[in-house]
């Protein structure tokens, strides 16, 4: 296991700490995610009585794969603890997420949830968001001239692809990667550009993260807000 892995395990094991039985959880998406939902199938066999809200179809699948109950908005109105990973963390909680496309569903479970936990390593901590593109959902309707829009902010947009193909996400949408450099306003900037027609959600969580940790040369920091 690369250093960069152990890191991703060692910060999943810890968010087990904030997992009671009964609870409803938040189950994000990625790559640390997944090192979470391993830790958390083994609870699981051991006894630990829990129910997730998959952010993505992929997560979706590895829970059900891994033998962990889930349930969706039509049975329960609010989540105990979300936890999710991040593209970006900046020193005051704001975060960028979207990497793997499933930005919008992570908000709606970040949203729902009375606890948000981000698990992170280092390699996630920034002064200032921007140094990846800003990933941006859009109706795929018309998106060369929300595209447009949106570069009137300041940015150069792509749209993402996967096999020169558009990348769909998991509500049927495009998505565009907008690189602003260094962000210096994210909740000003979030707020604007959600006003732009055709913009279904930015990749902007701004004030959702409760507690980060952080996976550092094998040590755990807990910050908490």
């Amino acid at each position: 296991m690369t250093h960069h892995n152990s890191g991703k395990q060692i910060v999943a094991h810890a968010a087990l700490s904030y997992v009671q039985s009964g609870m409803t959880l938040g189950l994000g998406t990625g790559s640390t995610v997944h090192y979470f939902l391993e830790e958390l199938k083994r609870c699981v066999r051991e006894g630990l009585h829990i129910q997730g809200i998959p952010t993505s179809k992929q997560t979706e699948k590895l829970a059900e794969a891994y033998g962990i109950p889930l349930t969706d908005f039509s049975k329960v109105t609010k989540i105990d603890v979300a936890i999710d990973g991040a593209d970006e963390v900046d020193p005051d909680f704001q975060l960028m997420k979207g990497g793997g496309g499933s930005l919008v569903r992570e908000k709606i479970v970040a949203e729902a949830a009375d606890k948000r936990i981000i698990i992170v390593d280092n390699t996630k901590s920034v002064d200032k968001l921007g140094r990846f593109p800003l990933p941006v959902e859009v109706v795929p309707f018309g998106w060369q001239k929300t595209a447009a829009y949106l570069e009137r902010f300041g940015c150069t947009s792509v749209l993402r692809k996967v096999n020169d193909q558009p990348f769909v996400s998991d509500n049927g949408n495009y998505i565009l990667d907008c690189a602003f450099g260094s962000i210096e306003h994210p909740k000003t900037l979030h707020g604007q550009l959600k006003q732009l027609v055709g913009v279904v959600e930015t990749g902007l969580f701004i004030d959702m993260t409760d507690i980060v940790l952080t996976a550092n040369n094998g040590v755990v920091e807990r910050q908490i807000k």
